[in-house]
């Protein structure tokens, strides 16, 4: 057996009596507000070989299939077999988070955690999940997502990745108007809770960085990751807007290395100056979309709910006037079976992502992919 371990961060509402070690978390937003966050680790013990079983698999479109693996761990921690820890507060309800002495922060001691973690050699990536996902869900997904990206590549240093769960009130139902808008409307509430969390991030990067006696900064070398899934772009989207309110200065600071849009279930024109998402560039060093014309879900997003066309669908509506720091994958070519829209778990789409984490060029062979439309950031998979 192996021992699975996994931080989270969540503004759902907890089940069970005791809401630093509850049994799970539910469909609603936490009873102390919609932008309050709980900080938390977990475990579970999962039997080794299905885990190498599931990531040895072929998925259709290269080796790995994490969408199978996530299924197989989900049962584990729907029976109640993660221990899980809410990280401890206490804080004054009277006054703001800047009024607040930092220790009774829960958030400070789980940054205090991956922060030991990122000095031992280790990248954290954050990743928020969309829409119609349970709290079972979620942590299986987080989880089949930290062991497919911790797999080594050919051609590649071994890279350890730590995924922190970002998790909001989706319904994890199947009821496709209904449960939609609720969660449209829930995902735009978590944004706060989400833009909260990323300037407390920058607050402790800031804080964590020093310089030696020549001024060069002292840093331990690994980096932060963003992972947006459908929904959770929107997520983020509403998170930039509660940012804009706390960010001093015309630009947002630089948190993460690599922001990895999957699926996108927001507008095509999103990442266009200007609009929504016109700045998430500013938030990290690359900005990759992944898109999918097959993806289903995206489809239905689109056509049978009234919203504009998609950004995971089609790809960027003028990829010409997107940031040089923003790549579009198009990655049509290669996906294949059931698994059109959540296919950033398995495969080469996977393992892309992973190549990019390690910092592999993006026009490297590994990589599997050429230049589309003969713009420089702009690809396909091959």
């Amino acid at each position: 057996m192996k021992t699975l371990k996994l931080y989270y961060a969540t503004n759902r509402n907890h089940t069970g009596p005791n809401r630093w070690k509850p049994t799970g978390y539910d469909t609603h937003f936490s009873d102390d507000g919609a932008e309050n966050l709980r900080f938390g680790k977990l475990e579970v013990e999962v039997d080794e070989a299905v885990i190498a079983k599931n990531l040895a698999a072929d998925c259709g479109f290269g080796t790995g299939n994490g969408n199978k693996l996530a299924e197989a761990l989900a049962p584990n921690i729907k029976k109640g077999g993660a221990r899980i820890e809410a990280f401890r507060e206490s804080l004054d309800p009277s006054k703001p988070d800047a009024g607040q002495p930092a220790k009774n922060f829960g958030s400070l001691a789980m940054f205090e955690e991956l922060k030991a973690a990122m000095m031992a050699s280790s990248d954290v990536l954050i990743y928020i999940h969309g829409f119609n996902v349970s709290w079972t869900a979620a942590v299986a997904s987080a989880l089949a997502l930290q062991e497919s990206l911790n797999q080594n590549d050919p051609g590649k240093p071994q890279q350890q990745v730590l995924v922190v769960l970002f998790t909001w009130p989706s319904d994890g139902k199947a009821l496709p108007y209904v449960s939609y808008k609720s969660d449209r409307s829930e995902a735009k509430a978590s944004g706060g809770a989400v833009g909260r969390g990323f300037l407390k991030a920058r607050d402790f990067l800031v804080k964590v960085r020093t310089l030696d006696a020549r001024g060069r900064d002292i840093a331990c070398g690994q980096e932060m990751h963003l992972l947006c899934h459908s929904m959770g772009n929107y997520v983020l989207q509403c998170a930039l807007e509660r940012m804009y309110e706390y960010t001093p200065g015309n630009s947002f600071p630089r948190i993460f290395e690599h922001i990895f849009l999957c699926a996108p279930d927001v507008d095509d024109n999103v990442l266009e100056s200007g609009q929504p998402l016109g700045a998430v560039h500013e938030l990290a060093q690359n900005v990759t979309v992944y898109s999918n014309k097959e993806d289903v879900a995206v489809f239905i997003s689109d056509y049978t709910k009234g919203n504009p066309e998609r950004l995971g669908h089609n790809g960027p509506a003028h990829p010409a006037l997107l940031h040089n720091k923003v790549h579009s994958v198009n990655c049509t070519p290669i996906v294949t079976g059931l698994i059109e829209h959540s296919y950033y778990q398995d495969g080469r789409v996977n393992q892309d992502i992973r190549l990019s984490i390690a910092n592999v060029a993006f026009d490297s062979p590994l990589r599997q992919r050429v230049r589309d439309r003969d713009l420089p950031n702009v690809w396909s998979m091959k």
